[in-house]
């Protein structure tokens, strides 16, 4: 007797979803984390499975790594991250790492627009929380604006990143007319990047202009002395936490 009302309580959670969402297990919001939730397996009540993707793990820990060239997917990830942690908390700090050749490859092919820097730029202002920033590895061309657009004070390189300062490059193919077109809207991108890194260094934009208009590259302590970051973290001055956030979470 008990079997069959065992089963019919099964069947009647089988038909009805509503009733099956009953024994679910609570679900925390977590970053990248919560849509997965549900197609977990749980063993004596504790989820098992592959952890979160480590992206996730640094967003729970308010931190944004930029470590490609600015292509479009890095930058929809970038910006969807700053406005999810935005949502999270409208004061806690964001700590965006930097390592990338900006718009163009290390060797200088361009794969990207500067419209893409740009978007991430007005979106680390837009956001209220304060978005500090840290160069590792290099900050080229458009990275290196983004370097510079973190809160004044909170600018920082590892000694041994590589800053570059160069101008935005012409993808231009076509007719001249077509072309020409393409010209005056690079000139008008560089004067815009250029403005951007003026204001954060407060130097003359003309300065800029003329140093953007060779290839100029600056070491940690000489980014210092120009403006484009406040201080240069020597190793181990500046300690992350000694336990991640998330890690803490588990125990909820």
């Amino acid at each position: 007797g008990s079997s069959s009302s065992n089963s019919n309580t099964m069947s009647t959670n089988h038909n009805n979803p509503a009733a099956s969402l009953l024994w679910r297990p609570p679900i925390k919001m977590v970053a990248g984390g919560a849509e997965r939730a549900y197609g977990q397996e749980y063993y004596e009540g504790a989820p098992i499975g592959p952890p979160p993707d480590l992206p996730s793990l640094l967003l729970h820990n308010r931190i944004v790594y930029i470590g490609m060239p600015l292509v479009p997917a890095v930058t929809e990830l970038v910006i969807a991250e700053l406005l999810y942690l935005n949502y999270e908390s409208t004061s806690d700090p964001i700590t965006m790492y930097i390592n990338s050749s900006g718009t163009t490859t290390a060797n200088g092919q361009a794969v990207g627009f500067e419209t893409e820097a740009f978007a991430i730029a007005d979106v680390m202002k837009y956001v209220r929380p304060p978005v500090h920033t840290v160069a590792l590895g290099q900050a080229f061309g458009a990275a290196a604006m983004l370097l510079s657009q973190g809160k004044r004070g909170y600018r920082f390189s590892l000694p041994n990143a590589t800053i570059l300062l160069n101008q935005p490059r012409s993808q231009a193919r076509g007719q001249a007319s077509d072309i020409a077109i393409k010209a005056k809207e690079v000139a008008a991108n560089r004067r815009t990047m250029c403005e951007l890194i003026a204001s954060a260094c407060g130097k003359p934009v003309d300065a800029v202009m003329q140093d953007c208009s060779r290839v100029k590259y600056l070491q940690p302590h000489e980014a210092v002395e120009y403006g484009l970051i406040d201080e240069v973290i020597e190793n181990g001055q500046k300690n992350l936490p000694v336990q991640p956030a998330f890690m803490s979470q588990l125990g909820k």
